[in-house]
């Protein structure tokens, strides 16, 4: 029976300690796509940034943008950004407190700043950046917002008051960012497309943030080295990506030899 899978790539595809993609994961995608399964990405990831590590692992189909964005066979299907409407919401008050707020408008390294704030109070991302600084800058009449991002400390989050209308993560202080965290409904999507059984779907992964696509309706796998929580969600618990987690969990369920 044909199979979809869906792997995260930090810490699932890839050593969590050398970031390298683990090549006993790689030879066990090739050996699935030769039973005539389907193998893809799911990422939080923006498109522009998965392209890479999707041509470096020979993964032609992926979920980017943390749900948003579908590619199979390697042709773009959608790339949605986020309700403007509710990111407009956040970023007037975030503005009005005096936070310092870059907005991205397509999906790429670009920026959008009104003035230096953002810079000021927490410096240059470690992420290549490009910052567009555009003193007329009217958030308003950005056409799209894909991500955007507040330099405001956690302690201080309590103070905006919209702050979830739209799922955000921080990974450490001095600031956080607002983007998708839909990948489970990007499998959705991408199931849809492919016309196949939500049941046979199997995804893969080992963060808090892969929490979201471990669903009851289809088989989920947590490498052994990941967040307690997840462990507690998953169906199974295979070896860490380095000891040939992925490996060994498909052939304990019989999907490759």
């Amino acid at each position: 029976m044909k199979k979809y899978f869906f792997f995260d790539i930090d810490g699932t595809l890839t050593d969590i300690h050398t970031g390298k993609l683990v090549q006993s994961g790689l030879e066990t995608l090739r050996k699935l796509e030769a039973q005539g399964h389907f193998v893809a990405i799911a990422t939080g990831r923006a498109y522009y940034k998965t392209k890479a590590i999707a041509k470096e692992a020979d993964i032609h189909n992926f979920v980017a943008n943390g749900g948003a964005a579908l590619i199979v066979n390697d042709e773009l299907v959608k790339n949605s950004p986020l309700d403007k409407e509710k990111a407009l919401t956040i970023i007037r008050e975030a503005d009005a407190l005096g936070y310092g707020i870059l907005v991205s408008y397509s999906d790429s390294i670009d920026v959008l700043m009104k003035d230096h704030r953002f810079l000021e109070q927490f410096g240059e991302r470690k992420e290549p950046t490009n910052y567009i600084y555009d003193p007329d800058l009217k958030f308003e009449d950005i056409p799209e917002i894909y991500k955007f991002y507040i330099s405001m400390n956690e302690e201080d989050e309590h103070l905006l008051k919209n702050r979830d209308l739209l799922g955000h993560i921080r990974m450490g202080d001095g600031y956080f960012w607002y983007q998708h965290d839909q990948k489970d409904q990007g499998i959705r999507d991408m199931m849809e497309y492919l016309h196949g059984d939500i049941k046979d779907v199997v995804v893969f992964g080992d963060g808090e943030n892969d929490m979201v696509m471990f669903k009851k309706e289809w088989t989920s796998i947590a490498m052994s080295n990941g967040y307690p929580a997840l462990l507690k969600m998953a169906d199974y618990v295979t070896d860490a990506s380095e000891n040939d987690g992925i490996m060994n969990a498909c052939r304990h369920f019989g999907w490759i030899d």
